[in-house]
């Protein structure tokens, strides 16, 4: 490019030259042609020293250009050989390496070759020793098989059967105990509405018996009663359906019988009979006749009566009539009218403290146990029993499934179900209210402790709150904290499965530590 603007310079000086000549020729020829020329030479001249001199200045730059990138190319070819070499000398120590961890393979491999030789033999003696092993052992399950007179299966079956059953049970009981611990905890608001729902809950208890005595103004009327041979006292027994028992008891006369209503039909007729004096097997009929139908008014009328006490519309009456049955019967010697009427009420106060619906809870509580009283005999639980009554009669789904679950024979659906359950159990539960003989309660209580001492490392065990609870005290040398909570829970299982007894007991195990010193 720089010979290009000297070449074009040169050019234009000829150029130049050329008209001055022209110009020098047109009027002093000779003259003009040589300042012409002069000019020229000394133009061209100076162009070419300018030619010269640009060029000295590019070749100059260039030269400085070419040797600054000869060395920043040098530069950047050292530091890719120092890469490169780097890479290599670690790759040449990977491959120290690999090899290093070729040989070391090579060896497990040659070391594996000989376990598995190995193994292999001992697989073969194995396999000739199990071969025999099983033989032996079939063998063996013959001879038990035709002992058991069972088979292999039956037995392993069986077995599991067992053993599942055995860690359900358990498993059942650990979380029964945890939710007992919780509500005992958790449960003060609820401990508090308890109270006051008992608290506020009166009720009589009456200890039923299976017999009712007849009283007599005189033994004369005794004869009279028997009969000639016995024939009225056969009759009125056949009508009747109970056992009449005329003995030495002087004015008395006992009526038996396991049927509340039955006894009570005998009592007044017995009385009517007495009364008029004419006594012989047409009228002993008749007169049982009237009274059966009597009693059947009264027990319509006791029904009746007992839902229009608590506030209770809407009742099917066949279920009035079997609330008036309860009046004739008894549960352990508690009236059931006046249980299921606690119960009913006891519900009543319980959910209206806990904002939920009285009414249902109420009649749910009335007919928990109306089970108890069906006309014909069943094979059901009474609490299944009675809930497929309420379902026949069209009662709330809520009540029919607090009837059924009340003993946990059906899982509960309903909020009002757990509030019967624990209703029942207050009721029963009363002071008084339930009969149990001194003898067996003494008998169960003794049994208890008895139990419990058997343990290595107890000390005293007590029965309390009537045989609900069992407080063992051990040794706190010779017994831990991990061995007295075995303690509790072996003793408990053991209780369960061995023992016969109402509700529930709590066993406490107590393992306290005393130093004691004297300052005289």
């Amino acid at each position: 490019m720089d010979i290009i603007a000297l070449i074009i310079g040169l050019a234009i000086g000829i150029a130049v030259g050329v008209v001055v000549v022209r110009v020098l020729l047109s009027g002093n020829h000779k003259k003009k042609i040589a300042e012409a020329e002069t000019q020229a030479r000394s133009i061209l001249e100076k162009a070419e020293r300018e030619g010269e001199n640009l060029k000295k200045d590019k070749l100059l730059e260039a030269k400085e250009k070419f040797i600054q990138k000869k060395a920043d190319f040098e530069e950047y070819v050292n530091k890719r050989k120092s890469k490169l070499s780097q890479r290599e000398q670690s790759l040449k120590d990977k491959e120290k390496h690999l090899q290093s961890a070729q040989s070391k393979v090579k060896n497990k491999e040659d070391e594996l070759a000989s376990i598995k030789e190995s193994l292999n033999q001992q697989l073969e003696l194995v396999g000739i020793k199990k071969s025999e092993l099983e033989k032996q052992q079939d063998e063996h399950v013959r001879k038990l098989e035709k002992i058991a007179r069972i088979t292999a299966d039956e037995a392993r079956s069986e077995l599991i059967e067992s053993l599942k059953e055995e860690a359900r049970t358990r498993g059942m009981q650990h979380i029964k105990e945890i939710m007992d611990e919780a509500k005992l905890k958790a449960n003060k608001e609820a401990k508090k509405i308890i109270i006051q729902t008992i608290q506020r809950t009166a009720a009589e208890h009456t200890i039923e018996n299976t017999v009712s005595v007849f009283n007599l103004d005189s033994d004369d009327v005794k004869g009279q009663i028997i009969g000639r041979e016995g024939r009225n006292i056969r009759a009125l027994e056949a009508a009747t359906g109970v056992e009449i028992i005329v003995d030495d008891t002087p004015e008395a006369i006992i009526i038996s019988g396991y049927d509340p209503v039955r006894r009570e039909v005998a009592r007044l007729s017995l009385q009517k009979l007495v009364a008029d004096g004419r006594i012989h097997p047409a009228r002993i009929e008749e007169i049982v006749n009237k009274t059966r139908k009597q009693i059947n008014e009264q027990i319509m009328e006791i029904g009746e009566r007992t839902v229009i006490e608590l506030g209770i519309n809407g009742l099917h009456p066949e279920l009035v009539r079997m609330v008036g049955r309860m009046r004739f019967r008894s549960s352990y010697g508690q009236n059931l009218l006046q249980h299921s009427k606690e119960v009913a009420n006891l519900c009543a106060t319980m959910a209206a403290e806990l904002g939920l619906n009285v009414k249902l809870a109420k009649r749910a509580g009335l007919l928990h146990d109306i089970g108890k009283v069906p006309d014909e005999e069943s094979e059901l639980s009474h609490a299944l029993l009675g809930m497929k009554l309420c379902e026949k009669h069209g009662e709330h789904e809520a009540v029919c499934n607090a009837v059924g679950a009340h003993h946990d024979e059906i899982e509960m659906k309903f909020i009002i179900s757990p509030l019967v359950q624990a209703c029942d159990a207050i009721s029963g539960a009363r002071p008084g209210a339930r009969r149990e003989t001194m003898e067996r309660y003494l008998e169960r209580i003794k049994e208890l402790e008895t139990v419990a001492l058997s343990y290595d490392g107890v000390e005293k065990a007590y029965a309390m709150q009537a045989g609900r609870e069992l407080r063992v005290i051990v040794s706190a040398d010779t017994v831990s904290d991990e061995a007295a909570e075995a303690i509790s829970f072996n003793l408990s299982d053991k209780i369960q499965n061995e023992m016969q007894y109402p509700g529930q007991i709590r066993v406490t195990v107590i393992r306290e530590k005393r130093a004691i010193s004297f300052a005289k």
